[in-house]
């Protein structure tokens, strides 16, 4: 089954925008954990606009599933907040400085050789690394050139074409996960997947090992609750 890692970053900005510990991202990520979430998210900003960097270290200290810690590796505190963790995985995610969210996957041809330099660094400390790529066959292929154990396609285009022709939404995050499979790379997703799109996209792409949802997930959990709401998209995910 493809495990669901919950990303709790929203619930930090719901926190910080009134201040105090409400709501408490640590006690909602155990709550993730005991409805039956495999993994818990978290994407560390420099102005720490969501999650804070004392919460990653909150979270190592207590969370019992997978951890992965996503951010841009190109911040030398992302990468010391990264080493001084150690989580399950770190996923490498090119953002800009100032970025509302994430919009692209690294140009693994273009940027080969320091991805090269940080997966060697992340792999020595016994992290698992995962690249954030578009669903490009070249740029599976160049990944894999890394030695990065995994890579995660970024599903925004999937997301907003899904509803429109699926099938054609799907084909290039099929290809994409067919090389990732021939060059020997894990494979991950996430971006705008949620309930209605997510047990198709599941179904279509072989080998998918883990989904990182956390937008739709939160969003979800005001209508349904946070219990009933991870119930479903691991149902979605068995389908």
């Amino acid at each position: 089954m493809t495990k669901l890692s919950v990303n709790i970053n929203k619930v930090a900005t719901l926190r910080n925008s009134r201040g105090g510990n409400m709501p408490n991202v640590l006690a909602t990520a155990l709550a993730c954990e005991r409805f039956g979430a495999q993994g818990i998210t978290v994407h560390p900003r420099p102005d720490e606009r969501h999650i804070r960097y004392k919460d990653v270290y909150d979270l190592k200290a207590e969370i019992t599933t997978e951890f992965n810690i996503e951010g841009n590796c190109q911040e030398q505190k992302f990468i010391d907040l990264v080493l001084a963790n150690k989580p399950t995985q770190v996923t490498l995610v090119p953002d800009a400085l100032g970025q509302i969210t994430s919009n692209h996957g690294w140009d693994t041809v273009k940027n080969q050789g320091y991805l090269k330099d940080m997966v060697t660094l992340f792999k020595k400390e016994g992290i698992r690394v995962s690249i954030f790529v578009d669903p490009i066959v070249e740029m599976v292929e160049a990944a894999a050139d890394t030695g990065t154990d995994r890579i995660e396609l970024y599903t925004e285009a999937y997301a907003e074409q899904y509803g429109f022709n699926k099938e054609k939404a799907i084909e290039p995050y099929f290809k994409a996960a067919v090389k990732a499979r021939e060059v020997g790379l894990g494979l991950n997703a996430g971006h705008d997947l949620d309930l209605n799109n997510l047990a198709y996209f599941n179904q279509h792409i072989p080998d998918l090992l883990e989904v990182s949802i956390g937008h739709a997930l939160i969003s979800d959990a005001l209508y349904l609750g946070l219990e009933e709401t991870i119930k479903r998209y691991l149902a979605a995910l068995k389908a």
